[in-house]
């Protein structure tokens, strides 16, 4: 007997909340999700670029957990950190600079890892069969794409995935 799409949801979001729980209960470092506001006028006067906050997270590989149990595509990162003067070396550095700047004025602490440009996942069964992301739906399976490159083929199991990412987290490798 086939699962229906009610099921499906319901069982990615068990396998979410058991890993929120898990990852709660050990008090693992979480890091913040923001979302990059460009340099713009506010009543005409100027206001510099900043990254607002929306959930604090926990990076797992290519996917963002939020502790309110919300799913997102792993974007870009930056640490809050004094961004240095201008260099002019190259233009990507000056837009990592200029990330670094806009989170430092941010209300995060010093040293904190922040994610922007991530996507946000829907957990019903419609948005995992339409998805382009890493987390989609290969028959009735929640699968994951380990790279936006890989294959689908290639995908594995949502539940083997979460559970060996949570455990990476529980459990740090030596040295990491």
């Amino acid at each position: 007997m086939e699962e229906t799409d009610e099921e499906i949801a319901a069982g990615v979001r068990q396998l979410v909340a058991a890993a929120v729980r898990r990852l709660a209960e050990a008090e693992v470092r979480d890091e913040a999700l923001a979302r990059y506001v460009g340099p713009r006028r506010v009543l005409l006067i100027p206001r510099q670029s900043t990254m607002e906050p929306i959930a604090r997270v926990w990076r797992l590989g290519v996917l963002l957990l939020a502790r309110d149990g919300r799913l997102f595509a792993t974007g870009s990162i930056t640490r809050v950190t004094p961004p240095g003067r201008a260099a002019y070396q190259s233009q990507s550095a000056e837009i990592r600079r200029e990330y670094r700047a806009a989170a430092g004025r941010g209300p995060f602490e010093p040293g904190d890892t922040v994610n922007y440009d991530a996507a946000p996942i829907g957990l019903d069964a419609a948005s995992l069969r339409a998805a382009v992301g890493p987390l989609f739906l290969r028959g009735a399976e929640p699968v994951v794409r380990w790279s936006p490159l890989a294959p689908d083929e290639g995908a594995i199991p949502f539940a083997t995935y979460l559970d060996e990412r949570v455990d990476l987290l529980l459990h740090p490798p030596q040295g990491a």
